[in-house]
């Protein structure tokens, strides 16, 4: 009954149920952190904005992007995804986004920070739905913690719009 099988049993058994505990209260503690995240996005020039052969609009940004994502940050956060959608509507469907921008955040002090880019990614529509487009640029967020459940949100920044006309 007291062997040392047993005891090594319920050591380890204790341990476990003891480091669960604490992985969920620090979950738990990331519910009371104060995030006030900012962004700030905008186009400085419209690069082309083209018809391909095949009839799909494109469109090439430069973006300055502004960002201090610090708060999002506490001693649970493992990283952070961060990454720039430009969401329109068209006649198929309510909802189109195309993302411009990615990065993943490994720390705090990475994660105040001003950028000037052409976008990343292709900003390619199926059809000729872009000219005269208004449109939305979304910063979102995925904060990936070291224990418990990955939360997301977004700052969406409105008022852009494409030319009428290609160049």
């Amino acid at each position: 009954m007291h062997s040392f099988g047993y005891r090594a049993n319920a050591l380890l058994t204790f341990a476990v149920t003891i480091l669960a505990f604490i992985c969920a209260i620090a979950s738990f503690s990331d519910n009371f952190s104060n995030q006030t995240p900012s962004a700030q996005i905008q186009i400085l020039n419209i690069n082309w904005f083209q018809k391909q052969p095949h009839g799909n609009d494109e469109v090439s940004l430069t973006l300055n992007i502004t960002a201090d994502l610090q708060s999002l940050f506490t001693w649970n956060t493992k990283q952070v995804f961060a990454f720039v959608a430009a969401e329109y509507k068209t006649s198929k469907n309510s909802l189109n986004q195309v993302s411009l921008w990615d990065a993943i955040i490994p720390e705090k002090e990475h994660a105040k920070f001003w950028i000037q880019i052409s976008n990343k990614y292709r900003f390619i529509d199926q059809g000729h739905n872009l000219r005269g487009k208004d449109f939305n640029l979304t910063l979102h967020w995925h904060v990936m913690p070291k224990t418990g459940k990955m939360f997301a949100d977004k700052i969406v920044m409105s008022g852009y719009r494409l030319p009428n006309a290609y160049r």
